[in-house]
Parts: C-alpha cells; sequence; structure tokens
C-alpha cells in the first residue's frame, strides 16, 4: 500500500526518470541512459540495474508488454540477463502490476511474478527493498509539488 494516488505510482513503473528513482535493492542503480520505454500493449521497457557492491554486475531486464491499461496494469514477459549475481543464470518470467485505489487517496498494487523456486526468496527481498525507496520517492514528488503549489498561491 502506498500513500500516493494510482496514477503517481503508475507512473513510478512507467516513466524512466521515476523508475530510476526507485528500482532495485537499496543501493542499486539504474543508469538512465541505458532505459528505453514503449509503454503500449506489444511496446517494452528496457533498463539495466547496476549492483551498487559489484559494478560489474550489470543485470539487463526486457519486458515485453502484452497487456497495458493506462493507469490501471502492465502485463508482460520478463527477460533478465547480463552479467548476474553466482549463482543466477538468466530467466524469464511472467510479470504482472495491477493498480488499485484505496480509500484516501491510496494505491494498492498487486503484482504477480512467476518464478522457480530458487530464485522467489531474492526477488521477494529485491521488491521489499525496492518499494522502500518507492515510498521515499512517493513521498518526495508529493512534498515537491505541495511546496509548488504554496509558492504558485503566494505569486497570485
Amino acid at each position: 500500500m502506498f500513500d500516493a494516488p494510482r496514477q503517481l505510482v503508475y507512473r513510478a513503473f512507467t516513466d524512466p526518470d521515476h523508475l530510476a528513482a526507485w528500482w532495485g535493492p537499496i543501493g542499486n542503480s539504474l543508469p538512465r541512459d541505458e532505459i528505453e520505454f514503449d509503454v503500449r500493449p506489444g511496446g517494452f521497457q528496457r533498463w539495466t540495474e547496476v549492483n551498487a557492491s559489484d559494478p560489474g554486475i550489470r543485470v539487463r531486464i526486457h519486458v515485453r508488454l502484452t497487456d497495458v491499461a493506462d493507469g490501471e496494469l502492465l502485463d508482460g514477459v520478463m527477460h533478465v540477463g547480463g552479467r548476474l549475481p553466482e549463482g543466477i543464470e538468466p530467466f524469464e518470467t511472467r510479470l504482472r502490476v495491477e493498480f488499485h485505489d484505496e480509500a484516501d487517496g491510496r494505491t494498492r498494487l498487486e503484482i504477480c511474478q512467476w518464478l522457480p523456486d530458487h530464485l522467489a526468496h531474492p526477488s521477494e527481498e529485491g521488491w521489499r527493498q525496492a518499494f522502500t525507496k518507492l515510498d521515499a520517492t512517493l513521498t518526495n514528488v508529493q512534498a515537491v509539488a505541495a511546496d509548488h503549489r504554496k509558492a504558485e498561491t503566494w505569486q497570485s
């Protein structure tokens, strides 16, 4: 559950600048020049995640989007390759992210990811850390927007 409107949470998944601010475990980064999105049915999302402790580990992610409903749904097949952490081989998984309005302007996500058993725990931990970063990013974005609205009020 995120304390932010559904459209803002959706944008965090579909805008390259927003995704770069929060995706992946704490410390990892996404070089902005290695992110490319074409968010539509039949489109794609591609990015590279650089490991914080070993920058040589560069995970390349390519999602072939099969179903997109603006503000509501991202569904596709995620291919994970590149130079992966030791013990992890390239793999493919279906990924479905649903965005739901909740009371008080909050958003609930439903994420389904079909993974082999040996990848389930590392993936859960990665999502947990990423969502910690996403929550902070959404809070910051909303605070900046509120400050901007206050400044506009003062100017009028």
